[in-house]
């Protein structure tokens, strides 16, 4: 018997991903397929904390009003979006790091780690897009059932992709070729 309570997934985004450059989005996409995997409604948006403050106030403000209760926020270059994020808002924000730049994401890791007292963001690994989604389900799977179970169910498939004999996983990974 699961222990969340009985509560429908909405089809408005649950979870809204910020990044600061449109030149980020083949990783932050990874964020929003994996979402969409488990069944969870999200948005992504394209607002830099410096160059379109404005914009990701704007957009805070509007997504806590329409229903968004997760927030990524993705940045490289020491570009620090989920520590604005974190700034203006109560809601959970994940910080997503980007490898980009020319200390390929270190800068961006430890600016977006280390956060003053009192305005939290819990942080992925750099590029860790996969990560970034499936803690924001595990938050959203405290208040949604379906979340939980498809939770669950990732975790099934992933154990048994490690289950499998070498050869049974080079035949998987050719079959797609």
């Amino acid at each position: 018997m699961s222990h969340v309570p009985e509560t429908a997934i909405p089809s408005t985004p649950l979870v809204g991903i910020l990044t600061g450059s449109p030149n980020d989005l083949p990783t932050v996409v990874k964020v929003r397929d994996t979402l969409t995997e488990l069944g969870i409604p999200s948005e992504i948006i394209v607002a830099s904390a410096h160059r379109t403050p404005d914009k990701v106030l704007a957009y805070l403000e509007r997504a806590h009003r329409e229903g968004v209760q997760v927030l990524i926020g993705c940045a490289g270059v020491a570009a620090h979006l989920a520590g604005v994020i974190a700034g203006h808002t109560r809601l959970p924000v994940i910080g997503l790091p980007l490898g980009n730049g020319p200390l390929t994401g270190l800068d961006s890791l430890l600016s977006t780690v280390q956060m003053p007292p009192g305005v939290p963001v819990a942080t992925v690994a750099i590029d860790g897009s996969r990560n970034a989604a499936m803690l924001a389900a595990r938050i959203l799977a405290l208040k949604y059932p379906e979340i939980d179970k498809a939770l669950e169910l990732a975790a099934q498939r992933e154990r048994a992709r490690y289950d499998q004999t070498a050869d049974e996983a080079l035949r998987a990974l050719t079959k797609g070729n």
